[in-house]
């Protein structure tokens, strides 16, 4: 994997480059569509590809681990096969699943026992298998297993997990320098920033993080909860300690104004489900702001859904007629408002890049936030 810096902002820390995987070239900043069990949901691949040019999707192990299961995807030759997906996969190693099964999973230092939530069955995830997994599944980057903190929680429970997590990056990195991909291309495999919402912590887990020489690294355990101050407060903390050559993945964030200003603190690639899953609920995001489809004001309103013509979806259909199919409960309309808020959020990075470029970054950052902030 190759990663260059193309411009900087003057007026911040954004900065523009390029990511080169064995199967794709990506423009960063970047948002990468989540396609959890191998689909972004109600999107084809092809729409993905030719219609709003996603260059890298995410993949979740913990998902395709327990279904279809790593001999499915083995024997097609790997996710790419699998689904039909030529450019960049990023799997997420499965540590915010498994966090989120509090009720059902013990942490022991070996690893994460938990129980499947499709039909209970138990099993077990170490750093060592988590890396298995991923060289089975055959994504072009690799995330190292890891606890994510809840929010709030206490300062020893953040140092305890911390440490656990240190633990587990060092195993999964011996495991993944004595193993080699699968399918004939590279992979590349990330650390993960955690310690919460404390700053000593966040500081102490970049700086062991960047002693690793790792290809990209991630800054995991936000947009749990937290004010949204805080998470551009440790944002900001981390990125003064990580590589400044290597690219920073910011995970599971966010909003639009989220991204814009983890952007701005020098946030390189983000993945989120909101586009899709506030999509299928009837929330658009445009570049004027965020409109409840399901309002009785749309009813009649014929004009594109996003009046300044950002992705192909605006030019086909009216607000009018996608009310209609939302509010009918029409699949149609599910996948409409989901692809159009995918390529809003592909035109936002893209724009950025732009600006980025030009020099003007900042200034049209803080223009973009009022308008996406406000409520239409």
């Amino acid at each position: 994997m190759e990663f260059k810096i193309l411009h900087r902002d003057k007026g911040s820390k954004a900065r523009a480059g390029k990511l080169i995987t064995d199967h794709s070239e990506i423009q960063t900043p970047i948002f990468m569509p989540v396609g959890t069990a191998g689909t972004v949901k109600g999107v084809h691949q092809r729409e993905l590809q030719n219609d709003i040019d996603a260059p890298i999707i995410l993949g979740n192990t913990y998902h395709l681990y327990l279904r279809p299961g790593l001999e499915i995807v083995k024997g097609a030759g790997g996710l790419h096969n699998f689904i039909n997906w030529e450019r960049s996969i990023l799997t997420d190693s499965g540590g915010y699943q498994v966090f989120s099964l509090a009720a059902n999973r013990k942490l022991k230092p070996e690893g994460a026992w938990f129980s499947s939530h499709i039909d209970g069955s138990k099993h077990i995830f170490t750093p060592e298998n988590i890396v298995d997994t991923q060289r089975v599944i055959g994504a072009d980057i690799m995330m190292a297993f890891d606890e994510c903190t809840p929010w709030p929680c206490d300062l020893k429970y953040a140092k305890d997990s911390l440490k656990l997590t240190h633990q587990w990056l060092d195993r999964g990195l011996k495991q993944f320098h004595s193993t080699e991909p699968h399918y004939g291309h590279q992979q590349a495999f990330f650390p993960i920033v955690q310690g919460s919402v404390f700053k000593e912590l966040r500081k102490e887990s970049a700086a062991y993080i960047a002693e690793k020489g790792a290809a990209g690294n991630a800054i995991g355990g936000l947009s749990v909860g937290e004010p949204a101050e805080d998470m551009y407060v440790m944002i900001e903390v981390v990125n003064e300690i990580l590589p400044d050559d290597k690219p920073r993945y910011l995970m599971g964030v966010g909003t639009p104004v989220n991204i814009l200003e983890a952007i701005s603190l020098g946030v390189d690639m983000f993945d989120c489900v909101m586009p899709t899953r506030n999509g299928r609920n009837g929330m658009l995001f445009t570049s004027e702001g965020i409109i409840n489809i399901k309002n009785r004001k749309w009813m009649d309103d014929y004009s594109p859904i996003d009046i300044s013509g950002n992705s192909f979806v605006d030019m086909q259909y009216s607000k009018a007629y996608l009310r209609h199919l939302i509010i009918s409960g029409e699949m149609l309309g599910m996948q409409i408002a989901s692809l159009h808020n995918l390529a809003f959020y592909l035109w936002l990075v893209k724009k950025a890049f732009e600006e980025i470029k030009s020099g003007t970054f900042t200034a049209w950052k803080e223009k973009m936030i009022l308008s996406l902030s406000t409520r239409l």
